[in-house]
């Protein structure tokens, strides 16, 4: 126990005497409280050497493959057929305009033939129980109706489909091309696993009770041409499997902005309005048209393109936070559109910002290739013509705020460059792992400044967007300290737990379950068949809550008992 004279008592107080006095008493209580002292210690208790890596974009596959390079074991769980996460889905990445492929795949590729790294594609965390150091998670495995192990990635199935034609929306094109009911991602997945859609596959339909039976209108041609392989089967169902691990990564990314949620853009209602990631994927060569930028009508070139800055950013109605990647993402893609089309293209800013290493200079480089920039937030787009220039365009009604005017702007192309939000599970995520959210969504970091890849529940970390927009070269920083943190977790070979933790007084407690909401960490439980409630002293953090809110005052506190308490105040009221 400590008594504190310098800040509070020296130099707090400027009356000498009454200061020694102070002191005096302060230290006569802390003799009488540690009377009462127990002898306590520190526990040790090992760790689990293998890491759960949970997202694999770039910041989980980055992250998964720094702690695999050390000789550490890693199980990156994606909930996607693929790993890759939406980097795989970019042409080019700024400034420089290396070819986003490029970058990534062989580094999935790395990560699905590392010896110390296991990939389960296509699956879910459902279930996480335990400690730092020590956590036993329940992943899901969600049905494939593919055999993994029987699986060579021959694709011979695919042709093979009743469906002649692909007729279903491609997911990964961003609904701009189609696929078949068996399919894989894009070329370069990793797994190079194919997997069967039951919504869309005529091997399913649904049956009475809800569930899905077998329809006679497959003629299970895929069957057939897996051949001796066997890979296919039709009657997996979702299973789950508990892993131990000892330290957890969450990697899971962000969503782009719903643009139906700003109606006054056009998206959905105007066929030529599209998103920033379907530009991505029209310019793309292993896109759906084969890098050639068409219009909806699958032929004609635009000649004029807008982009509009800011949709789902910026904006109190929407969301207020600054996206960080939709500036230099959109002056990406106006250069990208002016090399494929050589059309004019006007962009519609609020602010530009170029906050990143070389990015000032793309800026001006975009100003020397002719493309034009305008200052406003866009009020509309519509297809309401005025002029006979307007006919048959998309016009984008802004007001020019340099030029002190409102302006009309026709275009053939409307690109809505839509903002980084936290995943629409982010929530159910945040109850999973226990961790906290701002309040904007994304998960809450420790500390902005100390510890920002740190979360409040030891053993868990954050990296990537889903702690907040951010680009690439900032994603791949972050996942690099969060492979650091885990490192040196796992390299010490065990954690300390602190012997300042509450206990529960199993005679003298209720059952009333009132201390298990109130525990920020999830450290008390309740035992079913005592009916009594009972704390991981390895989650606890010795906050005191549950010690102040139980009715029947079963709950003790290790360093803060009553007893030591009382006689602490009665030494500060005995000193004469």
């Amino acid at each position: 126990h400590m008594v504190n004279i310098r800040e509070h008592d020296s130099w707090v107080h400027t009356d000498r005497a009454e200061a020694t006095s102070k002191a005096k008493a302060l230290a006569q209580a802390a003799v009488h409280r540690v009377a009462h002292h127990k002898p306590l210690e520190t526990k040790r208790v090992s760790i689990n050497p293998t890491t759960l890596v949970v997202g694999a974009g770039i910041a989980g596959i980055h992250a998964a493959m720094t702690i695999a390079n050390s000789g550490k074991k890693v199980i990156l769980v994606e909930r996607e057929p693929t790993i890759g996460g939406h980097m795989a889905k970019f042409d080019k990445t700024f400034p420089t305009l290396d070819c986003a492929a490029c970058i990534l795949t062989p580094k999935m590729s790395d990560v699905g033939s590392h010896e110390n790294i296991q990939v389960l594609s296509y699956s879910e965390v459902t279930k996480v129980d335990g400690f730092v150091g020590n956590y036993t998670v329940t992943v899901k495995r969600k049905p494939r109706y593919i055999d993994e192990e029987a699986c060579i990635g021959c694709q011979d199935c695919i042709p093979a489909c009743v469906f002649k034609q692909p007729k279903f929306a491609d997911e990964f094109n961003e609904g701009l091309g189609k696929r078949r009911p068996v399919y894989i991602p894009f070329p370069q997945a990793t797994p190079q696993i194919v997997a069967i859609d039951p919504n869309t596959c005529l091997n399913f339909k649904k049956g009475e009770d809800g569930g899905r039976v077998v329809s006679d209108k497959c003629k299970k041609t895929c069957v057939e041409a897996c051949g001796d392989k066997d890979a296919i089967d039709f009657t997996q169902t979702e299973r789950f499997e508990e892993i131990e691990v000892g330290a957890i990564v969450v990697a899971t990314g962000f969503q782009t902005y719903d643009a139906t949620r700003s109606p006054s853009y056009g998206y959905g209602r105007y066929d030529n309005v599209y998103t920033a990631l379907e530009i991505e994927r029209l310019v793309n060569a292993s896109g759906p048209t084969g890098g050639h930028v068409v219009m909806r009508d699958g032929k004609s070139e635009p000649k004029s393109v807008g982009i509009i800055h800011c949709v789902g950013s910026r904006d109190k109605k929407t969301n207020a936070w600054c996206s960080r990647v939709c500036c230099m993402y959109s002056m990406k893609l106006a250069h990208l559109l002016k090399e494929h089309t050589n059309a004019e293209i006007y962009n519609f800013y609020i602010d530009v910002r170029t906050p990143g290493k070389g990015y000032e200079e793309f800026y001006g480089k975009l100003l020397e290739e002719g493309v034009h920039f305008i200052r406003g937030r866009v009020g509309e787009v519509t297809d309401w013509a005025m002029t006979p220039e307007e006919e048959g365009k998309l016009v984008i009604r802004v007001e020019d705020t340099l030029a002190g005017m409102v302006r009309r702007i026709p275009v053939d192309m409307v690109v809505l460059a839509t903002g980084l939000e936290p995943q629409k599970d982010a929530q159910d995520v945040r109850r999973l792992f226990n961790m906290s959210c701002g309040s904007e969504g994304f998960f809450l970091e420790r500390h902005p400044k100390l510890a920002p890849v740190n979360t409040f529940s030891d053993g868990i970390y954050i990296a990537g967007a889903c702690q907040g927009p951010k680009d690439i070269p900032d994603t791949v920083a972050q996942a690099g300290a969060a492979a650091a943190e885990v490192l040196a977790l796992i390299d010490k070979g065990y954690v300390e737990q602190e012997p300042n933790t509450a206990f529960i007084l199993e005679d003298e407690c209720s059952g009333c379950k009132s201390c298990i909401p109130l525990c920020p960490y999830t450290a008390i439980l309740f035992d079913e068949k005592t009916d009594k409630a009972w704390i991981n002293e390895a989650l606890c953090k010795g906050c005191g809550t549950c010690v102040g809110s139980c009715p029947s005052g079963s709950i003790v506190q290790n360093l803060f008992e009553d007893q030591e308490i009382f006689s602490e105040i009665e030494g500060v009221l005995a000193y004469d």
